[in-house]
């Protein structure tokens, strides 16, 4: 076995994760059935753990290498430094890990403009700190860094340390190890050291020690360690690892009307930002379910018919997180397998055969009470390693983790879990400094951070951020300004004509006998609404249908015309099968723009007309309007915003919506989108997308573009790296094929939404939020990178989030000012909302496309649909 093929074992799935064959499921029945005949297929599962490592649960597998350079190092040296980062084994870098904070993608280095500078210098000063805290010393010594591999070969990380740990008096008390890298503060007498150890059952197991780097402090590798030992102070504190964050089991938050409890926790990372090494923590919550799958299973049992009860029960799980609590693991159910149960047996590593029910009991003190219940499948995510194929759960064991669309759609629930997650500036300082308190005060704690001459400032860190100016809204010749603490101009512009109206010459408003009260008062409202807006409207063809899913369809084809503007369909229920098909007709079949609205929504008195107002503006945009722009002043630029949605339950595809500017005002979008097989998160159909966008763009402008500016949301952690490789070129190439002397200027920009970062501002002797337009590109960015943060959007509950833009590709050589006021002047262009979004327009356009097609309509919509916002 190769040092690699070690380095990606030595994280395997635990005992519980049992291999299923990849056969498709049989006939199937409720949870307490007689038992299947026919066991499973025997899996690989790891050995039981050794003398010191008893603890219960599999291994724990660290999340990441965090290898980062250390603080203070200028361009030149930074490049040096993450060169030297790409050149590092995978057995230096920690092994099969996926790493998540992208290190070693230095894309700076190759964006001339940016090299002396990336800093902005327009808007007003505005002192901030963060959630962020300088490590202030570190280890001025060499540190050694051993693979360590095991012979015969070891699964369970935990049984890896026990086992190595027992010679102690070799490695010394003060080591850092992850299953497969061992660093150590002093140089073992030989390169390559042999030990022996004994395993509980009388298993000797040889353990080869080879010495593979001598880091400098200087070498981004000791940040891979940094958060090793951090992780550790983290286990000290008690502090249970899910995912990547740590929790604490031992002070939920129970909202025992909800049956939901909430574990309270943190986020952390150690990284090379600007100046200096840096931990972001933040706080995090975990939403755990107090019922387990098995509870869950019954529930619906008694609910549905029981012919209907698999397909229901797949439905329903499939697709969902669930927390096993022996080992505080997280997995995704994505099969369920009826013919399997907790008397079947599996074959062990040492080749004897035990059932699941005698594995949990010796293994966790686990007692399966229900021994016909049928088995949860998960795909395993692990690349390499002896395990094949699928894992196997036990559904009693299982906890279901977040939130059903049933538990978000009820307003009491999401407002009183609001009240624990959503947590203001001042109490998420409190929370964070708390975790801080814990360090500094803990003897065992202290004592591990002295050892490694490591130590943190108890303080937030603080530095001087901008706030751009806000900006002025353009509708039909009028100019508005808005309050820009609330980020929302829907009062100012209120009865305002807009830009484009388009008249509602011919279109079919759909309603069920029940619902025809509500489907004349919108109508009659409507008539109010629509002069002001410049919209002219003649009376809908009325049609009233059965609530039945193909009396729609068949209304749809008996009096959909050429002339038809638009369809207005009222749905009694949140049905989604029936909201799907008529999207899917709509959206492919015979396109034309629809908007479909539950009656309840309409049934509210106190809110008819705000509803008519925006049902009307949603309307005019779905037939191709404008309602409102923002000054653009740069010439000849396309604006592309692409994000991906992945279809988990039907097909396994993914979607990418990709979403172009059709005007230099930005107000006209073309749409389209690229099916992705099973799990691919980069796109390859852009070239294609990107083609017709020009080809659009040039049937409007009667030339092309000189720049484009492509927002590429929905990147994972650790994809960076593929998207520059990979994506990039596809563009390049895709501008080459155009013509020969065609050359536009092109910039992309990654855009991430899901971050750790928090700004808070001061506020009397308390905190805040920072105002909207805030923009931050000093202290918490990257030294190898072209990226910056922006507080584009206000709350009224918690902390804002800000957004990360990192420009990963750019010949237009925009001052950063530029490209910061650009970013900042498109999220004011996101026509559903009167106010300023999270994301830039084209992005949250996107995610809108792709999200439909996604949920409802699973293929490409027709292309006549392509110069609307039909998906709104």
């Amino acid at each position: 076995m190769t040092g690699r093929a070690r380095a990606r074992a030595r994280g395997r799935p635990p005992g519980q994760e049992t291999a299923l064959p990849s056969a498709g499921l049989s006939s199937v029945q409720p949870p307490g059935r007689q038992q299947s005949q026919q066991p499973c297929v025997p899996p690989s599962v790891s050995e039981e753990f050794g003398s010191r490592g008893q603890q219960r649960g599999p291994p724990t597998v660290p999340q990441g290498p965090i290898g980062r350079r250390p603080g203070g190092l200028q361009a030149s040296s930074a490049l040096q430094i993450s060169a030297g980062f790409q050149e590092l084994t995978l057995a230096d870098r920690g092994g099969r890990r996926r790493d998540f904070y992208d290190l070693g993608v230095n894309t700076r280095q190759a964006i001339e403009h940016v090299q002396e500078s990336k800093i902005g210098t327009s808007g007003t000063r505005i002192k901030l700190t963060a959630n962020y805290f300088r490590l202030t010393s570190r280890p001025q010594w060499a540190l050694y860094q051993y693979h360590v591999a095991y012979n015969p070969e070891m699964e369970a990380r935990r049984l890896r340390s026990a086992l190595l740990f027992q010679h102690e008096e070799l490695i010394g008390k003060t080591h850092a190890f992850d299953g497969s890298v061992l660093f150590l503060p002093k140089k073992l007498g030989k390169k390559v050291t042999e030990v022996f150890s004994r395993t509980r059952n009388g298993e000797d197991v040889r353990i080869t020690i080879t010495l593979t780097n001598e880091l400098p402090p200087t070498s981004p590798t000791c940040l891979q360690f940094y958060n090793i030992i951090f992780r550790r102070i983290l286990k000290m504190l008690n502090l249970q690892q899910i995912g990547r964050n740590y929790y604490n089991p031992s002070d939920p938050i129970n909202v025992p009307s909800h049956r939901i409890m909430v574990w309270p926790g943190f986020t952390s990372s150690i990284l090379q930002y600007e100046e200096s090494i840096m931990l972001c923590t933040d706080v995090s919550h975990k939403v755990l379910r107090s019922e387990t799958v098995l509870d869950f299973m019954y529930s619906l049992y008694y609910q549905v018919e029981e012919q209907r009860f698999r397909d229901t029960c797949a439905k329903e799980l499939i697709g969902l997180i669930i927390l096993t609590k022996y080992n505080n693991k997280t997995y995704r159910v994505d099969d369920i397998d009826w013919d399997a149960n907790p008397q079947c047996t599996f074959r062990k590593a040492d080749g004897s055969e035990i059932s699941y029910v005698d594995y949990y009991r010796r293994q966790y003190n686990e007692e399966i009470t229900d021994l016909n219940q049928p088995v949860l499948v998960s795909q395993s995510r692990r690349k390499g390693g002896n395990i094949q194929g699928p894992v196997v759960l036990i559904p009693e064991l299982c906890f279901l983790t977040g939130l059903t669309e049933k538990m978000r759609s009820d307003f009491n629930m999401m407002k009183d879990l609001a009240v624990h997650t959503r947590v203001p500036p001042e109490q998420r300082q409190h929370e964070i400094g708390k975790l801080i308190n814990y360090i500094q005060k803990d003897d065992n704690v202290q004592k591990e951070l002295r050892d490694w001459g490591l130590s943190f400032d108890s303080n937030l860190l603080s530095f001087t951020a901008r706030v751009v100016q806000s900006e002025k809204i353009f509708q039909s010749g009028n100019v508005f300004d808005y309050n820009p603490e609330f980020a929302d101009w829907s009062k100012e512009t209120r009865g305002a004509p807009l830009i484009c109206a388009k008249p509602l010459d011919n279109w079919l408003l759909i309603y069920t006998r029940r619902n025809y009260d509500v489907a004349n008062t919108l109508l009659q409202n409507l008539f109010k609404v629509t002069p002001s807006m410049g919209i002219r409207m003649n009376k809908a063809t009325m049609i009233e249908v059965d609530d039945r899913t193909e009396a729609y369809l068949k209304a749809l084809q008996q009096n959909i015309t050429a002339d038809t503007n638009i369809v207005f369909c009222i749905l009694s229920s949140t049905r989604k099968d029936k909201y799907d098909a008529i999207k899917k007709f709509l959206c492919t079949d015979c396109p034309i723009p629809s908007q479909c609205v539950l009656a309840r929504t309409l049934s509210k008195p106190q809110a008819v007309m705000a509803i008519a107002t925006k049902i009307a503006l949603q309307m005019n945009c779905k037939m191709g309007g404008e309602l409102w722009s923002v000054e653009i002043p740069l010439k000849q630029v396309m604006i592309v915003g692409i994000d991906c949605y992945h279809d988990t339950v039907s097909g396994k595809q993914s979607i990418a919506g990709f979403v172009a500017s059709l005007n230099q005002t930005m107000t006209r979008w073309f749409s389209r989108c690229a099916v992705q097989s099973r799990g691919q998160e980069l796109v390859d159909g852009l070239k294609v997308c990107l083609q017709t966008a020009l080809r659009d763009w040039f049937k409007w402008n009667k030339y092309l573009p000189s720049r484009i500016v492509v927002y590429r949301d929905g990147v994972g952690d650790g994809q960076l790296n593929t998207l520059v490789n990979y994506e990039v070129p596809q563009f390049l190439d895709c501008l080459k094929s155009v013509g020969k002397d065609y050359n536009p200027r092109l910039t992309v920009i990654v855009v991430k939404k899901r971050v750790n970062t928090r700004f808070f501002t001061q506020s009397g002797r308390g905190l805040k939020n920072p105002p909207p337009g805030t923009v931050v590109d000093v202290e918490v960015t990257r030294p190898e990178w072209y990226d910056f943060f922006i507080v584009s959007q206000s709350v009224r509950n918690g902390c804002v989030a800000p957004t990360h833009y990192n420009v990963i590709y750019d010949t237009s050589k925009l001052k950063p000012d530029h490209v910061q006021r650009l970013t900042y002047k498109l999220c004011h262009m996101y026509y559903n909302w009167p106010g300023v979004v999270r994301v830039p327009a084209p992005c949250q356009y996107a995610h809108k496309l792709a999200f439909l097609v996604g949920q409802s309509i699973h293929r490409e919509p027709n292309l006549l649909l392509s110069d609307k916002l039909y998906y709104l």
